[in-house]
């Protein structure tokens, strides 16, 4: 069944009062790091490493790598797709057939949501692992209305937070947002202080600023193409090079309690790393590095 989400309704009363919600959702989870990382060899992903083949500098000061992670945790993939009006007929036959493929190569532990934007959002299919369920309400989904690409982007983002596991978000849009209530600034925070890793897809000719801020902040890839027609393509391969990212784990010490903290990951052996530039942590609403209440917090 579907619903349409809470955080809109707050939206319609004040944008303000949204954004000061989503940075308390999303600030508390700064004393244990997690960075999704690709580690890739001549474009081959490269198998086998562990904690000690792995060096994080935040801020410039070298970290302990108190985990690392491959393929042991399950995915929560959210599809934020766009279905105002301009997404209609072949493009939206090939947006089906492409969530379809996605959906078929996802294992029987993973889970799946789907989350749709016109001039409002709507979560069709909350995080499941019956990736029929999802299936059959992107069969359903259908096209009308302007483009709340922010606010949907804002939506997947906590759709992926609001369980454990890899949350890995594809948004998918052919224009640009002409009614989201949510200031892409604000989501762009947000962001910054989520373990989401987002990839998206830009169709035609439009100024994709949101989207390329989006997956940099968050470690993943734009994708911008004229047409939709290898659109299957592009979801699979996404899929399958999310997998072959480490997940690396690690416990800020010797580094400010708040702020940007840029992150610098390498491995010794070698190799392509790819991951996200950083994370914005929050003394309002965390303990602070050395496990002590922040003076905020009192």
């Amino acid at each position: 069944m579907k619903a349409r989400l809470p955080f809109i309704v707050v939206i319609i009363v004040g944008s303000t009062l949204v954004v000061r919600a989503q940075n308390a959702a999303f600030s508390a989870k700064v004393e244990a790091v997690r960075v999704d990382v690709l580690v890739t060899d001549k474009g081959q992903p490269v198998r086998g490493l562990g904690p000690a083949d792995f060096e994080i500098f935040d801020n410039g000061v070298l970290q302990q790598v108190d985990l690392v992670s491959f393929e042991q945790i399950p995915l929560n993939v959210i599809l934020a797709l766009d279905m105002s009006d301009s997404v209609a007929g072949e493009r939206l036959g090939h947006l089906r057939a492409a969530g379809y493929a996605l959906l078929s190569g996802l294992k029987k532990e993973d889970q799946a949501a789907l989350v749709t934007f016109r001039r409002e959002v709507t979560l069709d299919a909350d995080l499941t692992s019956d990736a029929r369920t999802v299936r059959a309400t992107l069969d359903d989904a259908e096209p009308e209305g302007e483009t709340a690409l922010v606010d949907g982007t804002y939506s997947a983002m906590v759709v992926g937070e609001s369980d454990v596991g890899r949350a890995l978000v594809i948004v998918f849009s052919d224009g640009l947002d002409t009614s989201s209530w949510l200031l892409p600034e604000s989501v762009l925070e947000t962001a910054k202080r989520s373990d989401v890793v987002a990839y998206a897809v830009s169709v035609g000719r439009v100024k994709a600023e949101f989207l390329r801020d989006l997956t940099s902040f968050t470690g993943g890839r734009l994708f911008e193409v004229e047409k939709t027609a290898n659109l299957s393509a592009i979801f699979l391969s996404v899929l399958e090079e999310f997998r072959q990212r480490y997940l690396v784990s690690f416990t800020p010490r010797g580094v400010a309690k708040e702020g940007w903290h840029r992150l610098t990951v390498r491995v010794k052996r070698g190799g392509t790393v790819k991951a996200r530039p950083g994370y914005l942590a929050d003394r309002a609403f965390d303990r602070d590095f050395s496990g002590r209440d922040s003076g905020a917090a009192r």
